[in-house]
């Protein structure tokens, strides 16, 4: 697909709370610098706007997602879950990308990660589904269809088909939740049988953990279920340098979120300090989502050769730069 100006693109725009608006502002800059028309629609959604509004999510900031052909999220603070997980659940987000990657000057642990994490996103235990308090303590049902974790493990597939990827990673605790987690590893090695060229494996959640530390350059495409996801995607921020370069995709079959891992961060927000590459790449994310891999292919080298550089670079990463100059200097390296 061309990236002239005859693409043109309406993209829902939530900063949300704390440092969201300061990542997001950042962000657009670079955007606005791509031979691309997006036209943005901006919404409320978060803890400043519950203060607001008396809701966290109103109903028209949901339509204006739908409505989008994409939409940027920020971060969210306290009210993440009734934000983020409805939007997921009310759109139907069902696949939750989170890619692990080692980058120059920033920490990483070892240099050669370079894999992704896919995470179903519309059930499990971390939906919240919980009764209310009992005598004893409280409950939450963990509910696993068939339907859904086969949706999940078909598109792990086909990432690693459409991305040269040869090896799919399914992370379970089958050993223990045996009918729920059981069901997950019977469906993964169904699914394997209609993809003979990609080598597969399993392993328990817990035994991943050690091995994203021992040997997380043996991983290239990892699914699992909602929590389990969550957890050991920022484990694996932890490998290459912090949640500030985590970005995440939410893919449905109708529309797409794409949002940095990190939260609204309220120690540094209002400062201009915050990192704003795993917004960036995010939005990297989204381009690619759209088709114009030129573009992002453009974008994400910019911010490489920030990283090489290393003379701008934000106070996470060990330099003094603000997230205004790190956005300057991403746009004129592009």
């Amino acid at each position: 697909m061309s990236t002239s100006k005859t693409n043109s693109y309406k993209i829902a725009v939530i900063p949300g709370d704390g440092i969201g608006k300061e990542v997001m502002e950042a962000t657009l800059d670079v955007l606005n610098g791509l031979d691309i028309d997006f036209k943005y629609v901006y919404g409320d959604a978060g803890d400043e706007c519950l203060e607001k509004t008396g809701t966290a999510l109103p109903s028209e900031t949901l339509d204006l997602i739908m409505d989008a052909d994409a939409c940027l999220f920020g971060a969210a603070g306290e009210t993440a879950a009734d934000v983020i997980v409805k939007i997921r659940q009310e759109m139907k987000l069902f696949a939750n990308l989170r890619p692990v990657k080692s980058y120059l000057n920033t920490n990483s642990l070892f240099d050669d990660i370079d894999f992704m994490i896919v995470r179903e996103n519309t059930e499990g235990v971390y939906i919240a589904d919980e009764e209310s308090y009992t005598d004893d303590g409280a409950i939450a049902r963990r509910i696993i269809t068939k339907k859904a974790e086969k949706r999940i493990i078909e598109y792990a597939f086909e990432y690693a088909k459409n991305n040269n990827k040869t090896k799919v990673t399914a992370v379970h605790k089958a050993n223990v939740l045996k009918k729920t987690d059981g069901l997950f590893k019977k469906v993964f090695y169904e699914v394997a049988k209609d993809y003979p060229d990609i080598a597969t494996e399993d392993f328990y959640v817990d035994a991943t953990a050690m091995y994203l530390i021992t040997q997380p350059e043996s991983f290239e495409v990892i699914v699992t279920t909602n929590l389990f996801g969550d957890i050991l995607s920022d484990e694996g921020a932890g490998l290459v340098g912090g949640l500030g370069l985590i970005p995440s995709a939410n893919i449905g079959e109708d529309g797409a979120l794409f949002e940095p891992v990190h939260g609204s961060a309220p120690d540094i927000a209002g400062k201009n300090i915050a990192n704003p590459i795993a917004m960036m790449l995010s939005a990297i994310m989204m381009l690619r989502y759209l088709g114009e891999n030129e573009s992002a292919n453009k974008f994400e080298a910019a911010i490489l050769k920030v990283l090489k550089n290393a003379n701008t670079l934000t106070g996470d990463l060990g330099g003094l730069a603000t997230t205004t100059e790190i956005a300057l200097e991403v746009k004129n390296n592009l």
